[in-house]
Order: C-alpha cells, then sequence, then structure tokens
C-alpha cells in the first residue's frame, strides 16, 4: 500500500470510493492494521474505555495519548496516524495549540477534536500552523454528560441542520476531514454531498467517505451492550490480521455497514 495522506483521501472522495479507518494503540496491533490494507488508524481516547478500563474518555490525559501515539507511529506502516486531543484541551486557544504541537512531535499526522460551530476558531488557527484537523461532530463522548448519555444525535430535524451547518463552518475554517458519530444515515448523505472534504462515519450510514471503528469491537472483544453500529470481524476470521482483512474488504465493498448497522 503506498503511503496514505490528506490528498489520498480526498482522492477517494473525489473517485466515489471509500476507505476504511480503525483504531490503533501500540505499534503491533498498528503494524497488523496497516498490513490489512487500513488506511488511517486512529489514536483514540476511546483507550480510556477499552485499555484503562474507565466507564468514559473523560479521565484520559495528554501523556496517555502522547504515549499511545509513540508507539502506534512505530508500527503505522503506510496508514495515515489520526490522532484525538483529550477532554480539555480545546478549553482555551493557547492550550489547544500547545497540546496539538504534543501530539504532532509525538507522531500524530492529523489531530481530530470535538466540538461544534465554535470551535472554528481554534481549527483556523491550528491549520495555519500545520497541523491538519479532523472535527468531530454528532455524538462527542467527550460531551456524554451534557448529552445525557452515549445517544443518537441529529435524529430532529433542527438538530440534524445545525449538524450540517457545523460541519460546513468547520470545513469552511480548515478542517481536512470531518467525522460524524451516531447520526442517521440520511443525515451522513446529506453531510457527504454538502462537503468537500471526506466524511469518516461510525454510525453514520453506508454512504460517507469512509468507515471507522474501534479495534476491538471489530475482534468482538465488546464488553456490555453492543453497539448497533459495530460488527465483530473476528467470528469467521482465521487470526487477528484476518478479522484486519475482512473489515477493510467489507468496508472497500460497500458491504458494510449494512442497513442493521445503521439509525
Amino acid at each position: 500500500m503506498k503511503t496514505v495522506t490528506l490528498s489520498t483521501l480526498s482522492a477517494h472522495k473525489r473517485a466515489g470510493e471509500t476507505f476504511s479507518c480503525l483504531t490503533a494503540y501500540d505499534a503491533s496491533f498498528a503494524r497488523a492494521a496497516s498490513d490489512a490494507g487500513i488506511e488511517v488508524l486512529l489514536v483514540g481516547d476511546s483507550l480510556g474505555m477499552v485499555l484503562q478500563g474507565h466507564d468514559s474518555t473523560l479521565p484520559v490525559t495528554l501523556d496517555d495519548i502522547c504515549y499511545h501515539t509513540r508507539c502506534a507511529a512505530r508500527g503505522k506502516g503506510s496508514s495515515l496516524l489520526m490522532v484525538d486531543l483529550p477532554f480539555m484541551s480545546n478549553s482555551s486557544l493557547p492550550r489547544l495549540l500547545d497540546d496539538a504541537g504534543a501530539l504532532m512531535r509525538a507522531g500524530a499526522e492529523l489531530i481530530k477534536v470535538e466540538g461544534e460551530a465554535w470551535m472554528a476558531e481554534g481549527i483556523r488557527e491550528l491549520t495555519q500552523r500545520g497541523v491538519p484537523v479532523c472535527a468531530h461532530l454528532g455524538l462527542t463522548p467527550q460531551s456524554v454528560h451534557q448529552l445525557g448519555g452515549y445517544k443518537v444525535q441529529g435524529r430532529d430535524d433542527e438538530r440534524a441542520e445545525q449538524i450540517l451547518h457545523d460541519a460546513k463552518v468547520l470545513q469552511d475554517a480548515g478542517a481536512s476531514v470531518i467525522l460524524l458519530e451516531c447520526v442517521p444515515a440520511s443525515l451522513g448523505r446529506a453531510v457527504r454531498d454538502a462537503l468537500d472534504v471526506p466524511v469518516i462515519g461510525i454510525g453514520a450510514g453506508p454512504d460517507v467517505d469512509g468507515q471507522i471503528l474501534v479495534m476491538h469491537d471489530v475482534l468482538g472483544i465488546t464488553h456490555g451492550r453492543t453497539p448497533r453500529f459495530v460488527k465483530n470481524f473476528m467470528t469467521e476470521a482465521e487470526d487477528i490480521q484476518d478479522a484486519f482483512r475482512r473489515y477493510h474488504d467489507a468496508v472497500k465493498t460497500r458491504c458494510f455497514p449494512a442497513e442493521e448497522h445503521s439509525f
């Protein structure tokens, strides 16, 4: 696989081709995912739940993310490495710039930040300084308490219009990618059609430009209630890398997500 860049993702969108994304938190799994063809790896603050055992992403620190970024960067192969800014990194512009800089120095190639249209100034400042940004909209786990739990966002017309508006604002501010989490498939399609930049979805239907899942869900290591948008690719796989390959192939052929994985 050729080295994946933001230009690669944009080319996929222009060609109407989808691309695969998966979380990774260390060198070994990053290498296995990259070798299986996964195009984008995410060092997600989901590590707080799947690695550290917390019930949310909020306890994850910048040091935690930097450590796992350095590990994943050593094994990422040709994949593009996206990294989450942790909770409260966007609390002020100076902190946003400092924390993003720390993650870029640790090996990040794309910084993901949660927030709505109010993040436009921060995204503009980051991109002016050479930091590429993915803006995360819809269900934003760092706002789980404010949202009242892990709920589908954008079901009503007013909220759907707000998410679409915010996506346009953040694209115009310089965001290179938009990520939508837990929104109706119709909204995922509308955002994809309205934007020039690639749109990645998790629980956002089959029509967005790229799909992402948490690695542990792909491998069937899901504790408690399994989210609707999850599929266990380990059930028919020979090994972990084969499960990653099956996930990648299912995304590329648009077999996943199917209707039963969408809202």
